[in-house]
């Protein structure tokens, strides 16, 4: 077998193909949801707690030998970590809604089994000796 077989073989294979469509939507999904916590969430948390903005949280170290400023940014990596919060809620909602469509209807309980033949005679015996 050739290797071009065997890539086009790999290739149309069921898992590889929805791998490669999951990544495309989950990376326009993650644009799409960066876009709302940057622009429609932190806007709003910032006007609530009195206009601060997280990306200008910063400490200063000193100046470099070019003459700029060096600062730990911290306040991105908050706004990253508030941006994985985001995604992360809004894919568990996504997939906890999928999974209510996929999941089957409660199914009857099947009947009871009919009693076995020993458990008929011990019946029959129990009753028998009730009588007396």
């Amino acid at each position: 077998m050739s290797i071009a077989s065997e890539f086009k073989e790999f290739a149309m294979k069921g898992n590889v193909v929805d791998l490669a469509v999951g990544v495309i939507v989950g990376a326009a999904f993650g644009k799409i949801v960066s876009s709302l916590v940057g622009n429609v969430v932190m806007p709003v948390l910032g006007k609530l707690i009195g206009g601060f903005n997280f990306s200008d949280l910063a400490f200063s170290l000193g100046i470099d030998p070019a003459g700029k400023p060096v600062a730990v940014t911290y306040g991105v990596f908050l706004q990253s970590i508030f941006d994985f919060g985001i995604i992360a809620l809004v894919l568990f909602m996504a997939i906890r809604g999928i999974n209510r469509l996929k999941k089957p209807p409660p199914a009857v309980p099947p009947p009871p089994p009919p009693p076995t033949r020993e458990e008929q005679l011990l019946t029959e015996i129990r009753d028998l000796l009730a009588k007396r």
